[in-house]
């Protein structure tokens, strides 16, 4: 079975950092930049993941500020 792609793994890593409470609702996402830098990723990767993760509902853009997630009440299932 391949592995996941880089930015699905991205993805889902930011995921379980808001179900766990370490993101917030209102926190701010590192940049572009920063999330390469910390996950040896590509440009492309982090854009595609933050695509997703907008397309779920769980950040949202802010143009010239930001990435942050979304105020959304916390999943009751884990």
């Amino acid at each position: 079975m391949p592995a996941k792609p880089k930015w699905a793994q991205l993805a889902d890593l930011i995921r379980e950092q808001i179900a766990s409470g370490e993101l917030a609702p209102g926190d701010k996402l590192p940049s572009t930049a920063q999330l390469r830098s910390q996950h040896g990723v590509s440009a492309g990767v982090v854009v595609h993941a933050m695509i997703v993760l907008k397309a779920e509902g769980l950040v949202e853009g802010v143009h010239g500020l930001g990435v942050f997630v979304t105020d959304r009440p916390t999943d009751s299932h884990g």
